[in-house]
């Protein structure tokens, strides 16, 4: 079933769930939308797997995170994909930065034809620290939720430009040809 037309807008965003994914070394943070792409709200926090199998063509195998986001996709039947960018604060690309394109390309070649987008997270950890914080959450208890948090964070940021510039958010990330 392919997303719908908002109100038969024409140049509007087709409608569907949108999923927020913030890539970490140990835990990936999901966060998803409405169907209306309004408001992004903590869905769970997947364990990493680092250990990423190679098939007998040496691609990369569906690890059970990139399985746990792809039933996920199904289950919303999500339009769009976001996936954090962990860029420095000048905006230079690191070894985080090359981890998360890596796992974005593993979870678009899962999910095609859903697309997935690479969004700015600069300082997305800091900013739901102190959002937690300011809930009364104590600072020991944030683990287990930190990761949700920011995956808030990116989507709802992702929305929120959806809504500005009335096209999709972020860097596609294209699989064809991709190395994976």
């Amino acid at each position: 079933m392919s997303p719908q037309p908002s109100d038969g807008v024409p140049g509007a965003l087709p409608r569907g769930a949108r999923l927020g994914v913030d890539v970490g070394k140990a835990r990936i943070g999901l966060a998803g939308s409405d169907p209306d792409g309004l408001v992004a709200t903590p869905v769970e926090t997947v364990p990493r797997v680092l250990d990423v199998p190679a098939t007998p063509d040496d691609t990369p195998g569906v690890t059970a995170d990139v399985a746990r986001i792809a039933a996920e996709v199904d289950e919303r039947l999500a339009a769009v994909v976001y996936v954090g960018l962990p860029r420095h604060l000048s905006g230079a690309e690191g070894a985080a930065t090359e981890d998360a394109r890596d796992f974005a390309v593993r979870l678009a070649t899962a999910i095609a034809p859903v697309e997935v987008r690479m969004v700015d997270e600069r300082m997305t950890t800091v900013a739901a620290h102190a959002q937690l914080r300011s809930a009364g959450r104590r600072t020991r208890n944030h683990r287990s939720v930190i990761d949700q948090a920011a995956a808030v964070i990116i989507l709802q940021s992702a929305l929120d430009a959806e809504r500005a510039a009335q096209r999709r958010a972020g860097e596609h990330v294209d699989v064809r040809g991709a190395d994976v």
